[in-house]
């Protein structure tokens, strides 16, 4: 029992300890230990096998952050059901794509959610399931022999989980219980998690971020989590101050959000945490210098996928080097390619491949996707980098949003990271616009605080940027179209005009 057996640590041997704060009904929260969710989960997965719910059967969620997640994964992992994340952001054009692909036996939700379902889903309302689960008394901490007679390895898949859907319809990577346990194993040791951790996870348990990372590092080292239905920067001091995280997992907008928090605040929230952990998408190096200065911690940047989980981290222990990535994990080996495939020198860009136990198994009922994502034994990430002569890998961006313009090669991300600089301007994208001399050209969307003045930017951008990297069009828009954690999804980008 690969994943499960890790976790026993915590569930079984310190069963006592209080493991868990989360948000509850009408602004309460509940406190729980680690051998009450145990319980929990035993007595729901005997009520998942009473609905007719076996090994390798789907079952989907589309749950904000609540603690009936914890119990269904848990209870899914020791019966062998796939569990398949939905993003509660998803509409139902969306849903519908997920469950047609997937398959699910039901999909466990709110009655308010159900009918945003594709008609002749099953839906399990969350409530009812829980109290057909509590029926069950004599369930406890000691696990039934239904439970205990199930045998999951680490092939054995675990979620069905979609990828973001940036450049178009999303795809299910089959991440396995020993995907899992492997990223686990190496961020509790490489990150220093403890027992006497304190983990805010506002992370949305229905993306690898909140489920692949602060779920299990939580579960594997027996420290305490508080679990909010989502992050809400009016709430972050009062979460922050009552609670006291050593540990905080984000993404670029929540840390951009709480450097608006005041400096005395800044300073308390610093003073008793030890790691702040970003991801999901690029943090700006000024975000990470701003942050330092502000909360006296130099934010960990980190480096996955949907499909893979965590492939490359700045160190715990060592320099965390702003705009960087960092360094390969402890169980991941990754090269930087040519289109050929053939290894790069340092310093010279390419496409990132990796290998090692945290790449999925495949992409669910898509032969010809596996088979074009993987090349002997690598996994083709798309994602566009160099590396040091240090080690340390700096990412570009996508493969599919290089831009070519009459024959040079434009990486959006430097010319993005310019622009975040300039006074006024808080957001921006580059994505390439056709062109009849030149194939195609940058453009530049901007959120800004004032009108852009396009020849006075045009003009500083000049004095950093190569005449062929400038932006020939500034679009200000109102916000980037993002996903719930963050990436800009540059394929909704209104055109240019």
């Amino acid at each position: 029992m690969a994943l499960l057996s890790l976790l026993d640590h915590s569930l079984i041997g310190a069963a006592d300890r209080v493991a868990l704060e989360a948000d509850a009904a009408g602004g309460a929260t509940q406190s729980l230990t680690f051998g009450d969710l145990e319980a929990r989960s035993n007595r729901l997965a005997v009520a998942l096998a009473a609905r007719g719910v076996t090994r390798g059967d789907r079952l989907a969620f589309l749950l904000a952050n609540r603690v009936e997640i914890i119990d269904l994964w848990l209870a899914c992992m020791k019966l062998g059901i796939i569990v398949v994340p939905i993003n509660v952001l998803y509409q139902q054009r969306e849903i519908a794509h997920i469950v047609g692909d997937a398959e699910p036996l039901a999909v466990v939700t709110t009655a308010d959610r159900a009918a945003d379902l594709p008609t002749g889903t099953p839906a399990w309302i969350v409530e009812t399931l829980h109290e057909e689960a509590e029926a069950h008394t004599e369930i406890t901490r000691a696990r039934p022999a239904m439970v205990t007679a199930t045998v999951c390895d680490a092939d054995t898949p675990m979620a069905l989980v979609y990828t973001s859907g940036t450049t178009g319809a999303s795809k299910g990577a089959v991440l396995t219980h020993g995907n899992f346990a492997a990223n686990a194993l190496v961020l509790t040791a490489d990150w220093g998690m403890r027992a006497d951790d304190r983990l805010l996870n506002t992370l949305p348990l229905f993306h690898v971020h909140g489920l692949g990372n602060a779920l299990h590092l939580w579960l594997l080292s027996g420290c305490h989590m508080k679990l909010t239905a989502r992050f809400e920067a009016s709430r972050a001091a009062e979460w922050f101050g009552a609670y006291a995280p050593t540990v905080f997992f984000g993404v670029p907008t929540m840390y951009v959000r709480l450097l608006d928090l005041a400096a005395d605040t800044a300073r308390a929230i610093g003073a008793h945490a030890r790691l702040f952990v970003c991801g999901s998408a690029p943090l700006p190096a000024h975000v990470l210098e701003a942050f330092h200065e502000r909360f006296g911690h130099v934010i960990l940047e980190r480096y996955g996928m949907t499909e893979t989980l965590m492939n490359v981290s700045n160190p715990y222990h060592g320099e965390r080097r702003a705009g960087t990535v960092g360094l390969p994990l402890s169980l991941t080996s990754v090269r930087i390619v040519d289109e050929q495939g053939a290894d790069v020198p340092v310093g010279t860009s390419g496409e990132l491949w990796v290998r090692g136990p945290n790449v999925c198994a495949g992409y669910w009922r898509r032969p010809e996707a596996t088979a074009a994502a993987f090349a002997d034994g690598w996994f083709r990430t798309g994602d566009i980098g160099v590396r040091a002569a240090d080690g340390y890998i700096t990412l570009e961006g996508r493969r599919s949003e290089l831009i070519i313009s009459g024959g040079f090669n434009i990486y959006p991300r430097e010319i993005e990271e310019l622009l975040m600089e300039q006074p006024g301007i808080r957001e921006a994208t580059v994505v390439g616009a056709p062109d009849p001399a030149r194939g195609e050209v940058p453009v530049a969307y901007v959120v800004s605080d004032a009108d852009i003045d396009a020849a006075a930017l045009t003009a500083l951008l000049r004095t950093q940027l190569a005449s062929f990297k400038l932006p020939r069009a500034f679009v200000r828009v109102e916000a980037l179209p993002r996903t719930a954690l963050g990436k800009v999804q540059k394929h909704l980008l209104p055109p240019v005009s």
